[in-house]
């Protein structure tokens, strides 16, 4: 049985700290927050908030600019978990439902360190669970303690994660920042209810994933299970015809998800379990602040502004 507290250890010794000097502590290029602090001044987007435009700047730049402030306030966040059982695939102690968790503790304690409150709800072929938001290393403890000690799904229908972000929806009440966790395996139609979310709260999707998901290895005659409804195949790896289409449905896959996270509005980090976190979580960083500023638009903004004095 895993324990709370190792895993919380390990991560603030291989992650963590690697973090405090690759972004010398500060978290704010991850989480942006409602706070007092102006971030920067950008061009309007479709999935912005309108209550952020800022309306004398909009009227001299003849185009809707808004506001991005940096947290000074307390923030609170929410996990949504889909733990399903697609979650336990991957390779021995590199499954997806390990990723999860350790997801899961790592962005926690970085956002409690702070006197953040954070929050979860449980969801495997339905909402099992819902972890009030509380501040504090212990609390964190205890949320990770209810993954761990939640019950192993058994074969189900499959997942509906529109039920899990309708569930969110009608929980949370106060903006917050929600991070969905998830291998986004599931039926269509969660992209609506995941914008509906994301007008709301600031929504970031972390889509989990094993390479072996996205292309067959050769390995001969094998049976193949589908873990959310337990349907078995038996298939032969061995034919390239057969490997080549499960890659071209992996890649089909890979476009209609892009697609959905676009209509959403919501930012995604793809991450594999293989993934180095302290990087990923870099990256994300990298990626979220050229999305809301790249320095295209932060050079036409300035010179705007000069411009009409």
């Amino acid at each position: 049985m895993k324990n709370p507290e190792r895993i919380l250890q390990r991560l603030e010794w291989t992650v963590i700290r690697r973090l405090d000097g690759l972004l010398q502590g500060d978290y704010r290029t991850l989480f942006h927050g409602f706070g007092l602090d102006l971030a920067e001044l950008r061009e309007y987007q479709l999935s912005d908030d309108v209550r952020y435009i800022d309306w004398n700047v909009t009227a001299r730049m003849q185009m809707p600019y808004v506001r991005q402030y940096f947290e000074d306030r307390e923030v609170t966040a929410w996990f949504l978990l889909d733990l399903s059982p697609s979650i336990d695939f991957g390779t021995v102690d590199t499954l997806k439902s390990n990723l999860l968790l350790d997801l899961v503790t790592l962005l926690a304690r970085l956002l409690t360190r702070h006197g953040n409150r954070v929050g979860a709800i449980l969801y495997d072929s339905q909402v099992k669970r819902i972890v009030p938001a509380q501040s504090g290393r212990l609390h964190v403890l205890r949320m990770v303690n209810d993954i761990l000690n939640q019950p192993q799904p058994q074969h189900t229908a499959m997942t509906n994660l529109a039920d899990l972000f309708e569930t969110a929806f009608r929980t949370i009440r106060r903006r917050s920042l929600v991070f969905v966790i998830s291998d986004f395996i599931s039926t269509p139609g969660w992209e609506k209810p995941l914008s509906v979310l994301a007008q709301r709260h600031e929504v970031l999707a972390l889509r989990l994933f094993d390479p072996r998901e996205m292309e067959l290895p050769d390995i001969g005659l094998t049976v193949m299970e589908d873990s959310e409804t337990g349907e078995q195949l038996f298939i032969d790896t061995h034919d390239k015809r057969f490997r080549r289409r499960f890659e071209e449905s992996s890649q089909r896959r890979e476009q209609e998800l892009n697609t959905a996270f676009r209509r959403a509005g919501v930012d995604v980090l793809k991450l594999s379990t293989e993934a180095d976190l302290a990087k990923e979580m870099v990256r994300f960083a990298t990626i979220r602040r050229q999305r809301k500023m790249s320095p295209a638009s932060f050079a036409r903004t300035n010179e705007r502004l000069v411009r009409v004095g």
